[in-house]
C-alpha cells in the first residue's frame, strides 16, 4: 500500500512532508489496524484446536465489529461481552456484530473491570464452555507481533516520525519494534489521563513517545474545533476520518507543525487506522 502526501500552506512554511498510510483501505469489511491486531491471536486459536473466540469490548467497539466478521470469515464461533446495559434497538456496531453470528452478552461496568482477573475468566469458562480468549481490542502480545508488520510493504527507512492513534497500545508498540533506531513512533491517546502502555505491553525501547495533549476530554469525547478540522480535512483532503482516533491524531499532527515541534526537513508518516465511520458495511 502506497502512502499519499498531504498538502497543506503549513507544512512548507516549517518545512516538513506528512504522508498517510490509508491502511482503511486494505479491507472492505475488516479495516485499518484490526487484520494485523487479529491475525496471530486467530492463528494461535486454530492451532490451539480452538472453536470459539470470546472477547470484551464497548457497544460502539471497533474491534466487536472487527472480530465477529474475522470469525465468521474464518469460521469460529465468537462471543462478545459488552460494557454496560443492554439498549434496544442494538446499534449499527452490534447489530452488524449480530448478524455475523457473535453471540452478545452484557456486563455492567463494575463487573466488567474484572474482565483481566484469573477468577472471572474461569467464571466465564464455566458459564461458556471452551473458548480462546482475545483481550479488548486484541491488545497482547500477539496483536503486538501483527501490528509489527504495519510498515512491511512500506519504505518507512524514508520517514523520520511514524504516528499512529493511541489507544490501548498495540498498534504503538508494535510499529516501535519494526522501526530503526534514528526513527520514532509517536502516539496521539484518545483516553483521558492516561500516558502508559497497559500492563503486559511495556517496552524498554525509547522509540515511542505518547502525545496526551489530543484527548479532547477522553475516549469518544469530541469538541466544535475537532468537528471542524475534521470537516475541513475531509473536504480538502478527500481522507475519511473517524471521530474516535484517527481525527484526534490529524488534529495532533497539524497542531505540532504549526507549533514547530518537529524540525525542517522531518518527514512524517500517519497510519490511517480505520474507523466505522470509514465502512459502515454489512454483508
Amino acid at each position: 500500500m502506497k502512502p499519499i502526501q498531504l498538502h497543506n500552506p503549513i507544512f512548507q512554511t516549517r518545512g516538513v512532508r506528512l504522508h498517510v498510510l490509508p491502511l482503511y483501505l486494505n479491507d472492505p469489511v475488516i479495516s485499518g489496524n484490526k487484520p494485523y491486531k487479529l491475525k496471530y491471536n486467530l492463528l494461535d486459536a486454530k492451532k490451539q484446536d480452538q472453536h470459539t473466540i470470546l472477547t470484551f469490548g464497548g457497544a460502539f467497539s471497533n474491534h466487536i465489529h472487527a472480530t465477529a466478521a474475522a470469525c465468521k470469515q474464518a469460521g469460529f464461533k465468537s462471543i462478545g461481552l459488552i460494557r454496560g446495559e443492554q439498549t434496544l434497538p442494538l446499534n449499527s456496531t452490534l447489530s452488524f456484530a449480530k448478524k455475523c453470528g457473535m453471540q452478545i452478552e452484557y456486563l455492567d461496568r463494575e463487573t466488567y473491570r474484572k474482565k483481566t482477573s484469573a477468577e472471572f475468566i474461569k467464571k466465564l469458562h464455566q458459564q461458556f464452555g471452551e473458548f480462546y480468549l482475545v483481550p479488548e481490542g486484541a491488545s497482547n502480545a500477539l496483536g503486538v507481533k501483527g501490528c509489527s508488520e504495519i510498515l512491511n510493504d512500506v519504505n518507512s527507512n524514508n520517514f523520520n516520525y511514524i504516528c499512529c492513534p493511541w489507544g490501548t497500545g498495540a498498534t504503538l508498540q508494535g510499529i516501535g519494534l519494526s522501526l530503526q533506531s534514528n526513527q520514532k513512533a509517536l502516539g496521539f491517546s484518545v483516553l483521558k489521563g492516561v500516558s502508559q502502555l497497559q500492563p503486559g505491553l511495556q517496552n524498554e525501547s525509547a522509540n515511542f513517545q505518547i502525545i496526551g495533549d489530543y484527548h479532547f476530554g477522553g475516549y469518544a469525547k469530541s469538541s466544535p474545533e475537532l468537528i471542524r478540522f475534521t470537516e475541513e480535512f475531509e473536504k480538502t483532503t478527500t481522507i475519511p476520518l473517524d471521530p474516535v482516533y484517527t481525527s484526534k491524531m490529524f488534529y495532533g499532527i497539524y497542531d505540532l507543525i504549526q507549533k514547530g515541534f518537529f524540525s525542517p526537513g522531518t518527514r512524517i508518516l500517519a497510519i490511517h487506522t480505520g474507523g466505522l465511520k470509514v465502512f459502515p458495511v454489512t454483508f
